[in-house]
């Protein structure tokens, strides 16, 4: 027998490994298994070459669990290790600096195992002995036995083995006896070894027999060898893309359509991506791409691999040219990473684009389920918003589509204002806001339906790009103000007048911590509605963006409404008919109080323009200070007659509510008030 030390230069590896991998620990079973496939392709390879007669057809990985034992073992028919090969790959783990690296690296456990290839060390850190039985293919080879229990202290003695092939035994230990449950090895096994290229078996299959689950004679094989990715796109039906993208998602609804990727130029890539069908609310689940190295798999954690926008994918790419067990961090900033990533980005474009050009009719189908998808690319990626912008699609309220430069065309000439801007009409819903699409549609407008998540930020994107378009949604203000072609001479009320009427229409808005009202008064004429709520285009918006992050300041403020009065209704003038009656006298008196008033408080001040304040006298600021006080309390007066002729003027509060239940926000207890004034209105 010979023993010895494992040659590292630090004896703190063992203690990094079973502490530091300890939230991935899993791996384990990922490095050890490939690194047994690893070694069967080696023979395979030495076969088929004439430099080894054995029979390497039916090579596998077993893998095997004895609970009794506390055992995991896995086997291959791979070539082997002589003597000197252990001590060469398994004593020597020598590397210049390691002392300084594992400090450094210790909490990248990931870095330490992938950077210098001490996968098979990573059995330690479930592991309290391993053993590794081995015979090389070589001619003669004398099989021997390694043991280590976690220290660099090892032993290395001949042993039994009658096939080529090594088995690698993990003793596993009492705080890590998790890994002795059948379900956890078989779970890890098909999520990191679902697509090996050599039969990965464990266990048997099992059958239904006597009211229970019983083991077959047969092998129980985890993986597909030859997975849909690594074979020729001539050589698949769209049937085979279906089905292995329901093995790959089983409980997932059908893609929209695939991408297959074959790059062996500059780089090495092949993989299938798939577009899934993306909800409008962007109930969104990422990592659904699966990385594989060599049909390793390597992480479904792609964000910052790849573009943000492409998580939103699912598939797997696989490509040699990804390292296999390094950290995300190292992974972003790989050169070939970046390569690759910039290469996907182009073939998503070009496969729209050609999906766009040949079948415009199904793409146009698909666009709802599209939509989102592309939007968060060309809001992420600008190399793919200038490819995107040439099939982004508007739909119209009317079910119709449109590219960019179509829609131009078609709104051009009616929706370009005064300011030479063009107008993009819009609604986020089509049935709530039907009153004002339908207004906007008599005017002759074409209104835009865009109703998903990212409408804000897109629209906010295209007016950054193009200065000379602008978006409104159709209830951000009246129809005759929302294109104003050229400056109309205004037939409002007076100062006086909305100052009057003001407070009568405050009075009968519903109090809400989540909205307030600004009463606003415009001559509509007598056919449009005698009130009307509308929302500022800007601050809407910002509200909408902060929902799905940034903009928090305007998202944590109560949204602000406009309640338009039209001065030119009939109703509106019967409301101002009844005020004059009621009020008339008490106002002509409270006006007149208040313009004496002012003139007092304008004669004051005139007579102290230009003197400092010491040489004002005290009797003259106090009578200042008197006559503000008692202007104030005039005008508070005012407010509150008016505001108690509001609250008690059925009509005022029919208009309102009429114009509240247009945009759906009568509900509950105002609704049922409502409805009882409309039948005593009726009466």
């Amino acid at each position: 027998m010979q023993t010895g030390k494992i040659g590292v230069t630090s004896e703190n590896l063992f203690p990094i490994i079973k502490k530091f991998l300890y939230s991935d620990h899993d791996i384990f079973l990922r490095e050890i298994v490939s690194n047994a496939v690893d070694a069967t392709q080696k023979l395979k390879t030495l076969a088929s070459k004439g430099e080894y007669s054995g029979d390497v057809t039916n090579a596998k990985v077993r893998v095997k669990l004895d609970k009794d034992a506390k055992t995991i073992t896995v086997s291959d028919n791979g070539i082997g290790m002589t003597a000197e090969e252990i001590e060469k790959y398994i004593n020597q783990i020598a590397f210049s600096g390691a002392n300084d690296f594992l400090e450094k690296y210790k909490d990248d456990a990931n870095a330490i195992i992938g950077h210098f290839g001490l996968g098979f060390y990573s059995s330690f850190m479930v592991s309290e002995r391993v053993e590794i039985v081995t015979k090389s293919y070589k001619e003669g080879s004398q099989a021997v036995k390694w043991s280590c229990t976690g220290s660099p202290e090892y032993s290395l003695d001949e042993a039994e083995r009658s096939e080529v092939g090594t088995d690698i035994i993990m003793y596993i230990s009492e705080e890590e006896n998790g890994f002795l449950d059948e379900s956890k090895i078989r779970s890890i096994l098909e999520k990191y070894c679902s697509f090996l290229a050599v039969p990965v078996v464990f266990g048997k299959k099992k059958e239904w027999k006597d009211g229970k689950q019983v083991d077959t004679d047969e092998d129980d094989q985890i993986n597909d060898t030859n997975p849909a990715w690594t074979k020729a796109p001539v050589d698949l039906k769209e049937e085979d893309y279906k089905n292995f993208y329901r093995k790959l998602y089983p409980m997932a609804d059908e893609p929209l359509f695939n991408i297959h990727l074959n790059v062996d130029y500059p780089f090495n890539l092949t993989g299938i991506l798939y577009f899934p069908k993306i909800k409008s609310n962007f109930e969104v689940q990422k990592n659904k791409i699966q990385l594989y190295c060599n049909q390793v798999f390597v992480t479904d954690s792609v964000e910052g691999i790849v573009p943000e926008f492409l998580t939103l994918l699912h598939g797997v790419i696989d490509s040699p040219d990804i390292p296999l067990n390094v950290s995300r961090s190292y992974l972003q900033s790989d050169s070939n990473v970046k390569k690759i990533s910039s290469h996907i980005n182009k073939k998503v474009a070009d496969r729209l684009q050609q999906i766009f050009k040949d079948s415009r009719e199904d793409f146009e189908k698909k666009w709802d389920d599209l939509k989102i998808f592309i939007e968060y690319g060309m809001l992420t990626e600008e190399k793919f918003y200038d490819r995107a912008i040439n099939f982004f699609l508007f739909k119209n309220t009317d079910g119709k589509y449109f590219t960019f430069e179509e829609y131009e065309k078609l709104i051009k000439d009616n929706q370009t204002n005064k300011d030479k801007h063009v107008v993009h009409l819009y609604a986020t819903n089509a049935v709530d806001q039907y009153t004002f699409v339908e207004a906007a549609k008599n005017k002759g407008y074409d209104v835009l339906l865009l109703d998903d998540v990212l409408t804000p930020h897109i629209i906010q994107k295209f007016e950054q790009k193009y200065p000379e378009k602008r978006f409104l949604r159709v209830d951000s203000d009246v129809v005759d103000h929302l294109i104003l072609k050229e400056d109309t001479p205004k037939n409002e009320l007076s100062w006086e007048q909305k100052d009057e009427l003001s407070p009568i229409f405050q009075a009968v808005c519903p109090e809400n911590k989540d909205y307030y009202f600004l009463v606003d008064f415009k001559e509509l004429g007598e056919n449009d509605a005698p009130v009307v709520i509308t929302r500022s285009e800007f601050m809407r918006r910002m509200k909408d963006m902060s929902a799905t992050g940034g903009m928090s300041f305007y998202g944590d403020m109560p949204e602000s409404l406009n309640l338009v009065v039209n001065t030119g209704h009939p109703l509106v003038k019967k409301v101002l008919e009844a005020k004059d009656k009621k009020l008339g006298p008490k106002l002509e008196k409270l006006a007149a109080e208040i313009s004496a008033k002012k003139a007092e408080i304008e004669t004051l001040e005139s007579a102290r323009k230009g003197k400092k304040d010491e040489e004002i006298p005290q009797a003259d600021k106090e009578k200042l200070s008197d006559l503000n006080k008692e202007l104030s309390k005039l005008e508070e007066t005012k407010r509150e007659s008016l505001t108690a002729f509001g609250k008690e003027n059925k009509l005022a509060k029919q208009m309102t509510d009429l114009a509240l239940l247009a945009n759906g926000m009568l509900k509950g207890a105002d609704l049922d008030r409502f409805v009882k004034r409309s039948v005593e209105l009726i009466k």
